[in-house]
């Protein structure tokens, strides 16, 4: 658990299964290698509250850490980062009102306040257009897209850029570790899982 908690670049890679959502986040190697498994995160579909475990392995015995939402059903919902003791560690939200047109987030974690949104404007609304076509529920994602998030003197402390796969796949960087491992990689999810809410 510790390595998570300082990493500095994981992948994110979604597996498609039929009742939940489940995503492996791996450490990575200089080279863009993928490493070990350092979490599991699973979410329910439609539950009545967002909430998403994360584990030690596949077997799902251990839970490390979680997020929630604190309200029910809410679109600015704001999300709280657990510790495996149930200890608050981060808290994220959505901007509701900026993200119509590109999306935006907010992020507190230690000593961290940032703003993460859609790096590309021009990608930003074409995803929204593609969302409207009849074919979005059939095919895949044709765009990448990325978020930056910046702290309050204007610096990156999180990046999560999505790669071209069949399947949803991110490489996520924390520079310097400014950011708990545990709140990337919930913030990370909460990109992938929550995006359309």
């Amino acid at each position: 658990m510790e390595t998570l908690q300082r990493i500095e670049r994981f992948t994110l890679v979604q597996k498609l299964t039929v009742l939940v959502n489940r995503y492996e986040i791996r450490a990575i190697d200089d080279a863009g290698a993928q490493g070990a498994l350092l979490a599991v995160a699973q979410q329910k579909r439609a539950a009545f509250r967002e909430q998403v475990t994360f584990y030690a392995d596949e077997a799902r015995t251990t839970a490390l850490f979680s997020f929630r939402a604190r309200q029910s059903l809410d679109a600015g919902a704001t999300y709280d980062v657990l510790d495996a003791g149930g200890r608050p560690i981060g808290s994220f939200r959505k901007d509701f009102g900026k993200s119509l047109l590109r999306s935006t987030w907010h992020l507190d974690a230690e000593g961290v306040k940032a703003v993460g949104s859609e790096r590309s404007a021009g990608v930003a609304v074409a995803r929204r257009l593609w969302d409207l076509t009849p074919i979005a529920d059939f095919l895949p994602s044709p765009f990448v897209f990325h978020f930056d998030f910046l702290d309050t003197a204007g610096q990156p402390v999180l990046t999560s850029e999505r790669r071209r796969s069949l399947g949803d796949s991110y490489l996520v960087t924390v520079p310097g570790g400014q950011v708990d491992g545990r709140v990337a990689a919930a913030m990370a999810v909460a990109l992938d899982a929550l995006q359309a809410r």
